[in-house]
């Protein structure tokens, strides 16, 4: 095969020199503090052979979908369960893609159109900007959480020629677990007329009655166009689905290329999503999310008890984060936590800007106090 051209190969070289080169890591056996299984549900045997009992009550005993939803790929597991997460979160339909990713680029791609304007948060997800850089609307970041700096700029625009505004933010954000004031943004995008889209990635099965996510804990599923969900986080399995309202979903089911253009989900994979939404729909039989909101507790209390405040960032959620300036630094702590044990991923600039290295700490349901306390205690020494 032919070499990588140089001036790729330039860039490579400097991501090297400046200790931020990417590398994909073998899988660990130490205590997990890195993944986004926040609920242990993608260990979950229960889940596990309820999945199989669903694929074969469907009869849909296949290796892969066989082509595009719009083909053959829309196997009879799909409307099940897309009925049913609709269901979960109370709203008028779900549309499944194959992961987040596709999604947020399924849906930003195809919905604000030329003569539109998009205001994300400037923190927002990867994959919504790619699907923003894919539309002819006009997109405008606004600072991260700030309300007051967003109203600003929409005043701005209102003043010009504008058909529609669009509002994205997250529930719970990737770096730092942290939350917009979702109910002041809502209100405002309602007295605006202008159409908010929640990114509920990492609040799906953590906030909320039984799991449903921050928009529902909140009460402000009403004034929300859009919520995204996806499946990879605390439901420990695979794909993603836009909350919406019918003429939303049959947009989409139209326009939405990386929903008409791909080959569909396994039924294996739509199963194990469904047996996962029943594990959430009936708390009593797993005490799952029970169990990592005591966590979440039991962190914040040792942060403070150790004073790691000072270098942390404030989160209720499941995702806790300490600011250790470098890229050589942070990773050579993480290297000290893995000789303890403990699995914990540093996050490098250019990921985070620079100085704002830290290392990211998950929690979940299957983590001790113990675990967590002596965690917090190596990194206290270290810093």
């Amino acid at each position: 095969m032919k070499k990588l051209p140089q001036n790729l190969q330039l860039k490579l070289e400097t991501r090297e020199k400046s200790s931020a080169l990417r590398v994909l890591p073998k899988e660990s056996d130490r205590i997990d503090f890195q993944s986004n299984d926040y609920l242990g549900f993608a260990q979950n045997p229960k889940i596990q052979r309820l999945a199989r009992k669903l694929v074969k009550e469907h009869t849909a005993v296949k290796n892969g979908a066989t082509g595009s939803r719009l083909l053959s790929g829309n196997h009879n597991l799909y409307p099940v369960v897309e009925e049913q997460i609709a269901a979960f979160h109370q709203t008028p339909k779900a549309l499944l893609y194959n992961s987040g990713y596709n999604a947020n680029i399924g849906f930003f791609s195809c919905i604000p159109q030329r003569g539109d304007v998009v205001f994300y948060d400037e923190l927002i997800h990867a994959s919504i900007r790619d699907g923003l850089l894919m539309n002819y609307a006009k997109n405008y970041s606004f600072k991260h959480n700030n309300l007051e700096d967003l109203q600003e700029k929409i005043a701005r625009v209102q003043q010009e020629k504008v058909r529609n505004i669009f509002v994205v933010t997250e529930s719970v954000f990737s770096m730092d677990g942290d939350s917009p004031d979702l109910v002041a943004f809502a209100d405002f995008c309602t007295q605006t007329n202008s159409y908010l889209i929640v990114d509920e990635a990492h609040a799906l099965g953590v906030f909320g009655i039984r799991g449903r996510g921050l928009v529902d804990e909140l009460g402000i599923q009403d004034q929300v166009f859009a919520q995204i969900v996806t499946f990879g986080k605390a439901l420990g399995c695979h794909g993603a689905a836009i909350l919406c309202s019918e003429d939303v979903y049959d947009y989409l089911v139209n326009f939405s290329r990386s929903l008409i253009y791909t080959t569909g989900l396994p039924p294996e994979a739509i199963a194990t999503i469904g047996a996962a939404y029943y594990t959430l729909e009936n708390p009593k039989k797993d005490t799952a999310r029970k169990d990592l909101l005591k966590n979440i507790l039991h962190f914040n209390a040792e942060k403070k008890r150790l004073s790691l405040d000072q270098f942390s960032t404030k989160s209720n959620s499941a995702i806790h984060c300490c600011i250790v300036p470098g890229n050589e630094k942070v990773k050579s702590v993480a290297v000290i936590l893995k000789s303890y044990g403990y699995e914990v991923k540093p996050i490098l600039s250019p990921t985070v800007p620079e100085g704002k290295e830290r290392l990211r700490f998950c929690l979940h349901s299957t983590n001790t106090f113990q675990e967590i306390t002596e965690a917090l205690e190596v990194v206290i020494n270290c810093i």
